[in-house]
């Protein structure tokens, strides 16, 4: 019988190859459950990680070029719904999953990404309270980032020309939701503080809406900006019930775009009537204050020493006469004291003086020629000079034995 024909061998690429083909004309771009461990983001932008459950786990990785789509940031733990097309990387023959899209399947989407963005930034301290910077009390001029289209910009322009009639205005219109809102806002800010850094105050903000439409203020880079503004700013997003990240960050965070408007600026009429009232006190303490001056001089003027300057002067001229006569006789009796006490210790010298132990008889020998004092024999030899000192006088001898 012919022998059977020789099965093909493959290389170990070939192979790989081949599965990696039937793979990708296999599946199409199905959706997997699962939690992600593993997840690890690289600079280019890049996210791998594993998906598994209980029974079995698969890789997969997040190209950048989709991962803009997804607001939240894989992390280990997170239960989510994926989409993508089944392949292995051929070099290793290992299989996973490219995916186009993910959501977590606990909460939505946006409110994940809300609290992860707002936990990191809490972390670096940019909500914390010391490092807000207060409103000015009477704002030269106020910026406001937000669209020229729409009830907001037209509520805050009419509070503020209500409020304080005349106020520099300085209006930067951008794109206040959908793609590109987020750098358009951060730009502004950006703007504001290095083209017009006097800007007294800045409103950022917009009308109200679902939290899409809010997203762009949820957005890193404009919290970032909001942060690195030397010129405070005024958060006022959406309604009263509505919160962003650009709130937390703001110097000071409004309910709605009017309000911004009337805590930015104080009413002028009101500044006026104060300033009006403060006149009035002022007028009122400074006559009080000339009546009492006025009291104060009249019973002055009436003063022994006012009337008859000479008396205040004339009482110290006799108080120096006094000490003066008294000087010579107060010094002579210090001399006195003096001259005692100097006496005693002169007499206490006396006692203890060795000269007057001299006087007594005794001698005090000195050798020759450092006049080193002597007080044994044994000291000198023959022919050593020797000096005596007596009660008067002094004598030199020699020493012979």
């Amino acid at each position: 019988m012919p022998s059977a024909a020789p099965a093909k061998i493959y290389t170990v690429s070939e192979l790989n190859a081949q599965i990696h083909d039937l793979l990708e004309a296999s599946f199409s771009e199905l959706w997997v459950e699962g939690e992600l461990s593993n997840c690890k983001a690289y600079p280019s932008g890049h996210t791998y990680m594993t998906l598994k459950d209980a029974g079995a786990q698969i890789k997969a990785v997040l190209f950048k070029g989709a991962a803009f789509r997804v607001k939240f940031q894989p992390q280990d733990g997170l239960k989510v719904l994926v989409r993508g097309r089944v392949t292995s990387y051929a070099p290793r023959g290992d299989l996973q999953l490219i995916l186009s899209a993910m959501e977590p399947r606990e909460k939505g989407a946006l409110q994940l990404a809300f609290e992860q963005l707002k936990a990191k930034l809490e972390a670096e301290g940019l909500f914390a309270e010391e490092r807000k910077k207060p409103l000015p009390a009477y704002p030269k001029s106020v910026g406001l980032v937000t669209s020229l289209q729409g009830a907001a910009v037209r509520d805050m322009l009419s509070v503020l020309d209500r409020r304080w009639p005349g106020l520099e205005i300085l209006i930067y219109p951008v794109k206040v939701q959908g793609e590109g809102a987020a750098a358009e806002i951060a730009q502004a800010i950006v703007d504001f503080n290095e083209l017009l850094p006097q800007t007294s105050v800045l409103l950022v903000g917009r009308g109200g809406g679902s939290m899409e439409d809010l997203w762009a203020f949820n957005e890193e880079s404009v919290a970032r900006a909001i942060a690195g503004s030397h010129i405070p700013v005024v958060s006022c997003v959406g309604h009263e019930t509505d919160f962003t990240i650009a709130d937390f960050v703001a110097d000071q965070r409004a309910p709605t775009p009017s309000a911004a408007a009337e805590l930015a600026v104080p009413e002028k009429e009101a500044v006026l009537d104060n300033v009006l009232g403060l006149s009035d006190d002022l007028g009122s303490a400074m006559k009080e204050l000339l009546a009492r001056l006025s009291e104060r001089l009249s019973r002055a003027a009436g003063h022994p020493f006012l009337q008859s300057p000479h008396r205040m002067y004339e009482e110290r001229i006799r108080r120096v006469d006094e000490l003066y006569a008294r000087l010579p006789e107060a010094m002579r009796q210090v001399l006195s004291h003096a001259e005692k006490d100097l006496k005693l210790q002169a007499e206490k010298l006396d006692a203890i003086s060795p000269l007057k132990v001299l006087s007594r008889g005794y001698a005090i020998a000195e050798k020759l020629p450092g006049g080193e004092i002597l007080r044994k024999s044994s000291s000198v030899k023959p022919g050593d000079k020797v000096r005596v000192r007596l009660h008067e006088g002094q004598i030199q001898c020699e020493v012979s034995q």
